[in-house]
């Protein structure tokens, strides 16, 4: 397939934020979007030129959006391989049916790692509580407990410290397959962005260092406080990943940083990644105009940083009593806010993230933090002379 140019139509599977801000960059570079969402009021569906309404699993929908397109991705890796599969007979699907295949099953995952020779924690498959009792023995305790699919966000996971846990965390898994590994005492989380033509052309984004709480992503800083040999080490082993996978598209690739360097994949996103957020407004090309240049076979935009970043994820908690006085980030010339559009806030849901720019990576963050605090006790100005 020869690359796409404006005009052509992109279409998506699923309307969530990732596909509204694909959406977003798409339809600013001239091209028109179709939307696959069971939602009326998804976040991308207002933006997109045609929604066709159905659920991510739903075959005619997916093969109606197929028609009305030109190149298919996806913003979630939840949507069935062998739906992907049927839809490749029609149009170009990116990524392929087989990439969602090897990430949709930790089990599959994990082999695949350990045969591309990727540093990961010790694991082991489990498909009954006998299993598990034994596995524990070979990875030892701590651990923890992942169903083989649809968990992300700390989602199907149960830290298992001793004997005691066993039970209960076999019956979280509600008699599912799972793997076991061991429990990871890092120095810190990072993540590699990058993103792959169908040529094998990679460019990557600077190695970004993130914070969860509750096993969800709280905030990213990039560029990442690592040495270059470090991160050199950690795009490596992304780019060996992405090109075994024959990847087309923004992929993420979640590391821990253990002995001072050393580099373990925690798991693959074959998407734009909510770490990655910060690149929207801090890089000259932000990953969703990438994802979008990927899977339309254009050249890849340059991914460099200007000036160091820091993103704070907004979550639904925000909302508790009401809209939150957003004048506490408007009023700083250093954030930009970032809003998703979604109909009604959640506590844990995420609504939004606000970006800080700054020369110190380390003010960025503190402002950035700071920003949420106000946002989270009510409005007062921000003294940023005083934070640093």
């Amino acid at each position: 397939m020869s690359a796409l140019l404006p005009g052509a139509t992109l279409g998506i599977i699923g309307g969530g934020q990732l596909a509204r801000m694909m959406t977003l960059e798409a339809r600013r570079m001239g091209y028109r979007v179709a939307v696959l969402a069971d939602d009326p009021l998804a976040p991308a569906v207002s933006l997109a030129d045609r929604w066709i309404r159905g659920r991510l699993d739903e075959a005619d929908a997916g093969e109606q959006l197929a028609r009305v397109s030109d190149v298919v991705t996806v913003d979630t890796e939840h949507v069935p391989a062998s739906m992907l599969a049927d839809l490749e007979l029609i149009k170009p699907v990116r990524p392929s049916s087989s990439v969602l295949r090897t990430i949709q099953d930790r089990r599959v995952q994990r082999t695949f790692l350990d045969g591309v020779e990727a540093a990961q924690p010790r694991w082991e498959p489990v498909i009954s509580r006998e299993m598990l009792a034994a596995k524990t023995g070979l990875v030892g305790f701590p651990c923890v407990l992942k169903s083989s699919h649809a968990g992300y966000d700390g989602k199907g996971q149960a830290v298992i410290r001793s004997e005691a846990d066993l039970d209960a965390a076999w019956a979280s898994m509600n008699g599912g397959p799972a793997i076991v590994e061991e429990f990871v005492h890092f120095d810190r989380e990072v993540s590699v962005l990058l993103a792959r033509t169908p040529q094998g052309e990679i460019r990557f984004y600077p190695l970004a260092s993130n914070m969860h709480e509750n096993h969800v992503l709280r905030t990213t800083v990039a560029p990442a406080p690592v040495g270059p040999e470090v991160e050199l080490d950690a795009f490596r082993v992304a780019g060996r990943i992405a090109h075994a996978l024959d990847h087309v598209g923004m992929m993420a690739v979640e590391m821990y940083l253990v002995d001072g360097g050393s580099v373990l994949v925690n798991e693959i996103a074959p998407r734009p990644h909510n770490s990655g957020h910060y690149t929207f407004g801090a890089c000259v090309t932000s990953q969703f105009e990438q994802h979008v240049r990927a899977v339309l076979d254009l050249p890849l935009g340059d991914p460099s940083l200007p000036r160091p970043a820091a993103m704070v994820n907004l979550f639904g908690d925000l909302w508790r009593e009401g809209e939150p006085d957003w004048t506490q980030v408007l009023s700083q010339p250093e954030a930009r806010l970032h809003l998703y559009g979604k109909a009604e806030a959640r506590p844990g849901r995420k609504m939004g993230h606000v970006l800080v720019l700054d020369e110190d990576p380390v003010l960025a963050l503190q402002t950035g933090e700071a920003l949420l605090e106000r946002l989270e006790t009510g409005p007062e100005q921000i003294d940023r002379r005083r934070i640093a």
